[in-house]
């Protein structure tokens, strides 16, 4: 055949030769294809269907998990990323945002969420984590249960407060205070019930809502020059995910463990909050510590802690508990077993329940 009949215009040939040069092509583009697979599995993939996939992803062992980590001295996570983790950012959008409820810093500031409905709402006033060096009230870990709170008729008020590169003690626990003051001096603008207060927080949040919850009346720590002093602080019910109490124990708690002890360190998260390393300043850490402040009028507690947390020793929780009970205040204490220093065995909705049941029976 010379080139020119090769490439002569298939529309004009007979019929019968056009269809017996497409069926040439449609066998050259098959063979073509063949070889190209054949090509593919010698490289060593294993062809699966996705049913196969399926079953074999579902056989694959769960890895083991990772040994709990610190927070070093003086290190500060990336911004926005709470130690722990496990949180869900909320979905919600506040009714009133970056309210000031202080005039002393730009920091003093709150988000106000309200659920539907006329109210008066019951309020959980929600106080972030971060080593009292870093965290804001719109992280994710910070607004974790934001979501089943407002489902549940709750009014969520997420608090930020002066961090330790900005003031020291007694400056975080004077400006939680404040904003639970003027809460309820706001509370008919918003139709919040200001006989139904309680407070949750997680790490440094755990300590400050703990703080707030003990202290009722304390003035040393009280900071009635922000505002409203003619309104009350005190709660009735405190969520306290591990939070630390006594800083002088904590390296001691950690002695003999993999867990680093660094607490005492002139550079640790609670050094730099009392303004001195802890070990210097024992009445500082007594201030700061809830357990200091414990009377038998002490709203419910619902203390959480993991069992393999290595930037609160877990002992923490025990000893607020234990003060707790001695005064014959309502407190549980769920010692997670194998959980960290949060994570998703605090966020999932088994434990969830337990926080929603919690704050139905002390706060509703």
């Amino acid at each position: 055949m010379t080139p020119n009949n090769l490439f002569k215009p298939l529309i004009q040939r007979p019929r019968l030769a056009r269809l017996a040069w497409l069926a040439a092509l449609l066998l050259v583009l098959v063979a073509a294809v063949a070889c190209g697979s054949t090509t593919a599995n010698s490289t060593g993939a294993t062809e699966t269907s996705p049913n196969d996939a399926t079953a074999e992803a579902s056989a694959v062992e769960p890895t083991a998990a990772a040994e709990p980590t610190a927070i070093p001295a003086g290190a500060r996570p990336a911004d926005g990323v709470m130690p722990g983790g496990g949180g869900a950012a909320t979905t919600a959008t506040p009714a009133a945002q970056d309210v000031a409820y202080a005039t002393a810093s730009a920091t003093q500031k709150l988000d106000l969420y309200l659920p539907e409905g006329d109210g008066p709402f019951p309020v959980v006033i929600s106080v972030h984590g971060g080593g009292f060096m870093m965290g804001d009230k719109a992280d994710a870990m910070g607004t974790t249960g934001f979501d089943q709170l407002l489902a549940e008729g709750y009014a969520v008020a997420a608090v930020n407060y002066r961090l330790s590169s900005e003031a020291k003690f007694p400056a975080a626990i004077e400006d939680v205070k404040a904003a639970t003051r003027w809460l309820r001096a706001n509370a008919a603008s918003y139709n919040l019930d200001p006989d139904h207060f309680g407070a949750w927080g997680a790490s440094a949040g755990g300590n400050l809502v703990a703080l707030l919850g003990t202290s009722c009346g304390a003035a040393d720590i009280e900071g009635a020059d922000l505002g409203n002093a003619d309104q009350s602080s005190c709660l009735q019910a405190v969520v306290d995910w591990f939070g630390p109490t006594d800083f002088l124990q904590m390296d001691t708690q950690f002695a003999g463990t993999s867990c680093p002890q660094t607490h005492d360190a002139a550079d640790s998260p609670e050094s730099q909050y009392l303004g001195a390393p802890v070990q210097d300043v024992p009445q500082l850490a007594a201030q700061a510590n809830p357990i200091t402040y414990i009377t038998a009028e002490a709203p419910a507690f619902l203390i959480q802690h993991g069992t393999a947390d290595c930037n609160v020793p877990p002992q923490q929780s025990q000893l607020l508990y234990d003060a707790l009970t001695a005064a014959g205040v309502n407190a549980t204490l769920n010692q997670i077993d194998g959980a960290g220093h949060g994570g998703a065995e605090f966020s999932d909705a088994a434990n969830m329940q337990v926080v929603i049941d919690f704050l139905n029976a002390n706060l509703k």
